[in-house]
């Protein structure tokens, strides 16, 4: 294999250029397997090439940050370009996120907006037969928005704040005050989870009873991963500055953390509002 990282003194530029990686083909590869494996279960509930599949998904994320964490800390190769560069990285992800979840609300909106009926029910609905559309669905028991939902909106916006004082401590060198605030972030994370879990747990509907399920599971059930890939980040980070791997002047990987969780309690907010609240 060939080693990239030239001396100082070979080096004609300020650009990192790593050494050749297999994560990005392996990588791939366990998508791959684990795509084909999710079509396996649905249509013959074969589960073990799913669980595969994200186990070496799980594996290649784990090697992958590994090495970026080598690099920084301990090899030291990351100069201010190759921060404007991981910056950059992280601001066009959250902005393919944002994407993601405004399909969501799409759906969501174009199906409360103009309730549709069975095609085979279209001409009595144009013809006033059967009047227009409702939303909810008839038969269909919402979540009461002052319960649960309010709840975890409150933890959202405080993990908000102790994120935010975590970092500004971290920025002073106070990195037992950093940590202080990292524990409250990480737990009102997995109280969230939990939460979410238990709403789940006594919903009325299931997935595949209409429309609103359907809407409702897909953008809660994918803000719900957010929040455990978020909360996951947040973790690393705590363990990171309790190694001393974070300083006050080099620590790109909380800020990118903290990004991502800001956006998790931003599209959480439209999610409150708009399926909890409006949409009941």
């Amino acid at each position: 294999m060939v080693d990239l990282v030239f001396k100082d003194s070979e080096k004609k530029h300020k650009f990192h250029l790593v050494n050749p990686s297999p994560w990005p083909l392996v990588g791939a590869f366990s998508a791959l397997f684990l795509v084909s494996g999710a079509i396996l279960y649905m249509h013959y509930e074969m589960l073990w090439p799913m669980l595969a599949g994200l186990v070496l998904i799980l594996f290649t994320m784990f090697m992958w940050w590994r090495d970026i964490i080598k690099e920084s800390t301990f090899l030291k190769v990351h100069n201010s370009i190759t921060e404007i560069g991981l910056r950059w990285g992280m601001a066009l992800f959250i902005t393919s996120e944002v994407m993601f979840f405004v399909a969501f609300f799409w759906a969501f909106f174009d199906a409360s907006l103009l309730p549709k009926t069975f095609l085979a029910e279209y001409k009595e609905v144009f013809t006033g037969t059967l009047g227009i559309g409702v939303w909810p669905p008839k038969g269909i028991e919402t979540f009461d928005p002052l319960d649960i939902p309010y709840l975890n909106t409150l933890i959202l916006l405080l993990s908000g704040t102790t994120c935010t004082w975590a970092h500004h401590e971290l920025r002073e060198g106070n990195n037992k005050e950093a940590l202080k605030g990292l524990y409250y972030t990480v737990f009102l994370g997995f109280i969230f989870s939990l939460l979410q879990i238990y709403e789940y747990q006594h919903a009325t509907f299931g997935f595949t009873e209409g429309i609103y399920p359907s809407t409702f599971f897909m953008a809660t059930g994918f803000h719900g991963f957010h929040v455990l890939i978020g909360t996951l980040f947040l973790l690393v980070c705590l363990l990171r500055i309790r190694k001393g791997h974070l300083t006050p002047k080099r620590h790109f990987g909380f800020e990118a953390a903290a990004w991502y969780w800001h956006f998790v309690d931003v599209v959480w907010l439209f999610l409150y509002i708009s399926i909890y609240w409006w949409g009941r």
